[in-house]
């Protein structure tokens, strides 16, 4: 049972509340007392409760209605707590972790691994983006065209960059995730692989064997994904590296080769050229091939320009190592390198979840099918973040796990993926927005497009990097900006203001009579919006 409190406005006499009290106490599962007096509607509900349904229907009787904040969640039992077991303590966990305790739910999260904190924080995000800048630093001291400042290789000291590295993963783990289990008390931390026994009902199998069994009204999923091996004979019987064991390596490989040519096959590859390394990239069709065209092939091209060898269209035969070396058998010949980073994309932990037992549906990777309030086929059961179908990034598993604790404890939200920004952190960066020309035409959209290169942008030249584009699409008819696609320098600090564009439903027009700081690289969205209606090479260098 759970009680929801709703303010009551337009009501003149006690007719009006009871008007408002029949209406609601005419829904399924509702008992409700309304005061005029108070201008208040007590509802209390069986299951989780709909409150814009409850809202919707005092509306239909002519007042207004505003949910109040309700900071006590009941079980459907009736217990003074609702009760929230979650799957995971990554950042879609905690994030619905934080929620569901101020929602006034008690959580208890069961996680299975070492440590807390999921992908993003341990392995991926934070010692990524690390490496990155700590690499791209290492490569500029070499490779840069500012006068009078001498070139310079570094000598690399990777073991003192990982070290640094890794206590910075431990400061923030600390920081983000350990400090609020003991800020927090209404979060319970449980140690353990969890499956279902029921769907109300895990088993917790914890390290030294003994089980336990944690029974809640409400299950969130929120397991993460781990890298996907792909099926090539040979290769499971040699010493690859998976992400994980590249961010952690205390050696720079003379000569790795990449298998993949996703986001973090490229990040890492490029970042170990900076480095030093010889880098081979073997890609099974393009680079990005989810992407426009071009970005894949402006960004092969900037990897070539840095000597990476890149090798499009390649599909690996076999891997075998003999000791020293992988010997990659491919379509288009052998490529022999030290190390072997298998980066093919990453897959869902749903499997030691049985979740055939309580018949979860699940996609043809193993990810969980959710809808946009993040349920699952199954009521009481709800999942976010890299184990579902959703896209998977880390920020998109934060706002879902928001969203799916106030769907556990009685609101109605949805989360809408429709304008969803993407980085790609090699340099030049990758951001993109909403449709390519492509997705827009498959969508029966009539779109037109334009494409600015960066030698048209001020701070570019004067960065003196002019490599890539921004590129922007928009309704042919109405002028309304549905999509954008940036191969730049500094490309994920400009894609934010053109989703703040898409979302806002700005068009060309309004986007070219903005006015953006000069000297900046996101002031290549004006130019790329003027350049629809004129000719932006005979304006001004800062013209409006």
């Amino acid at each position: 049972m759970k009680t929801v409190n709703i303010q009551i406005t337009g009501m003149t006499c006690d007719h009006c509340a009871q008007s408002a009290q029949s209406a609601l106490n005419a829904l399924e599962g509702i008992t409700a007392s309304v005061s005029y007096d108070e201008g208040l509607a007590s509802v209390e509900t069986q299951g989780v409760v709909n409150n814009e349904q409850l809202l919707r229907t005092i509306e239909a009787t002519g007042y207004g209605a505003t949910l109040l904040n309700n900071n006590t969640a009941t079980s459907s039992d009736g217990d003074s707590d609702l009760h929230i077991a979650i799957v995971g303590t990554g950042s879609g966990a905690f994030a619905a972790s934080i929620k569901a305790v101020e929602q006034g739910a008690q959580v208890t999260i069961i996680e299975g691994a070492e440590v807390i904190g999921g992908t993003c924080v341990n392995v991926g995000c934070v010692p990524s983006k690390i490496f990155i800048r700590g690499a791209y630093i290492a490569h500029l001291q070499g490779h840069h065209s500012i006068g009078g400042l001498p070139l310079n290789t570094p000598k690399i000291d990777r073991k003192a960059m990982m070290a640094q590295q890794q206590e910075w993963v431990e400061k923030l783990r600390y920081a983000k995730y350990e400090s609020i289990l003991e800020s927090n008390p209404g979060i319970n931390l449980l140690w353990g692989m969890a499956r279902f026994k029921d769907a109300r009902t895990l088993i917790v199998t914890k390290a030294d064997g003994t089980e336990k069994e944690v029974q809640a009204d409400r299950i969130l999923l929120a397991v993460g994904a781990s890298a996907s091996i792909p099926n090539i004979p040979g290769l499971q019987d040699t010493p690859f590296w998976t992400s994980t064991e590249a961010l952690v390596s205390e050696t720079v490989p003379e000569h790795l080769i990449v298998l993949g040519a996703s986001v973090v096959a490229l990040e890492l590859a490029q970042a170990f050229r900076h480095l030093g390394a010889e880098v081979t990239v073997l890609a099974r069709s393009t680079f990005l091939s989810k992407e426009d065209p071009a970005i894949g092939a402006g960004l092969a091209s900037a990897f070539e320009d840095e000597g990476i060898k890149v090798m499009l269209n390649t599909s690996p035969d076999t891997v075998n190592h003999d000791g020293q070396q992988f010997i990659v058998q491919t379509n288009q010949g052998e490529v022999r390198g030290e190390q072997l980073l298998v980066a093919t994309g990453r897959a869902p932990n749903t499997a030691a979840l049985d979740l055939d037992k309580i018949g979860v549906k699940t996609d043809k990777r193993g990810g969980i099918v959710i809808d946009d309030h993040m349920r699952t086929n199954i009521e009481n059961i709800y999942a976010a973040g890299d184990c579902t179908s959703q896209p998977q990034f880390v920020y998109v598993a934060a706002a879902a796990g928001t969203r799916a604790a106030r769907n556990m404890t009685g609101d109605d939200v949805a989360i809408d993926l429709t304008v969803m920004p993407a980085v790609v952190f090699t340099e030049p960066q990758v951001g993109t927005v909403g449709l390519t020309e492509q997705q827009a035409s498959a969508q029966g959209l009539i779109v037109e497009s334009r494409t600015l290169d960066l030698e048209n942008v001020p701070r570019a030249l004067a960065n003196m990097d002019t490599r890539g584009f921004i590129k922007l699409v928009a309704e042919k008819d109405s002028g309304r900006i549905v999509g954008c696609q940036v191969l730049a320098n500094e490309g994920g600090e400009i894609i934010q203001t053109a989703a703040l564009a898409i979302r806002n439903s700005m068009t060309i027009n309004d986007l070219a009579d903005q006015l953006f700081p000069y000297l900046t690289m996101v002031e290549g969205l004006k130019l790329t919006a003027q350049t629809f209606n004129k000719d932006v090479k005979q304006l001004s260098c800062c013209a409006g």
